[in-house]
């Protein structure tokens, strides 16, 4: 693995790296542009054809899997086993990218159990197993590497709707902050990617709860989103770019970084314009109950 200055500024060149939700979306597309750049990489998803297609496109291409199986990343024992079975094939790795993820909004009166424990299961307890298991032994290792966690803007901003949602964000947030300077020590950097909109299956898939998806209403709010979100090619890009220059916050568009750099700038106007927005959203609530 080539290193840039310090050990933990990496291209992701000749480095084993694991991505997690590499069947489709981010996941699917870092895979793509990670075996592209010569990385050897070892891939993950709960969707078996998903996954089997990533895999197939990449060797199609000339490309390195080292290792490729699906299974739930909120199931512990799984990820265990699994890192078990990649250690013993081939020792430590060099980067580990926790992207897979899930998402579900709605106002706290409609959100049910199910859907906190969810968005907590998948999102930031999924990505504490992988670190658990993959992180120590290359601690151990002594060479350095990069962790990448896929958090976004509901992790640093208060998006309307996204209680659920922020509070697995906001969580594998606070973990990369702490872990940052954890690792620095063993020439591991640490990533924290924020996207914004971004153009995946999950914007079509995304449970709204409490809301008829087919309400005309909602239909020009996702025309809207996808309208104006990135492709999962430009946020691999800005994944890999970020790892190499070492940036900590990864951000995948501008209104986003904008956006985190106002609310810490103008408290106050921040708070009215995050009022006004959660009104508006409430009013598209009560519209589609009358």
């Amino acid at each position: 693995m080539r290193a840039n200055g310090r050990l933990g500024r990496k291209t992701v060149r000749d480095a084993k790296v694991l991505i997690t939700g590499a069947a489709s979306g981010i996941g699917r597309a870092t895979a793509l542009a990670a075996a592209a750049e010569g990385a050897e990489v070892v891939l993950t998803d709960v969707d078996v054809e998903g996954l089997d297609e990533t895999v197939a496109d990449i060797r199609r291409a000339g490309g390195v899997v080292l290792v490729a199986q699906a299974f739930d990343i909120t199931d512990y024992d799984a990820v265990t086993a699994f890192a078990e079975k990649v250690h013993a094939a081939h020792g430590s790795l060099d980067i580990v990218m926790n992207v897979a993820g899930t998402s579900a909004w709605g106002t706290v009166e409609n959100l049910e159990h199910k859907h906190w424990r969810r968005m907590v299961e998948v999102n930031l307890m999924g990505p504490i197993h992988v670190i658990e298991n993959f992180v120590p032994p290359m601690v151990r290792a002594g060479k350095g590497g990069a962790l990448v966690n896929v958090s976004s803007a509901a992790g640093l901003l208060a998006l309307p709707w996204h209680a659920a949602y922020s509070a697995s964000k906001y969580g594998i947030r606070g973990v990369s902050e702490v872990l940052r300077f954890d690792l620095d020590q063993h020439g591991i950097s640490v990533h924290l990617v924020v996207p914004g909109a971004v153009n995946t299956p999950l914007v079509q898939s995304v449970d709204i709860v409490g809301v008829d998806r087919e309400s005309p209403k909602i239909q020009r709010l996702t025309q809207s989103f996808t309208k104006h979100a990135v492709t999962p090619d430009h946020v691999a890009a800005s994944i890999l770019r970020g790892v190499t220059r070492n940036r900590f916050l990864i951000y995948t568009s501008f209104d986003i970084r904008f956006g985190y750099w106002w609310a810490r700038k103008f408290a106050l106007p921040y708070e009215i314009v995050m009022r006004r927005a959660s009104a508006r959203f409430s009013r598209l609530l009560a519209a589609q109950r009358s």
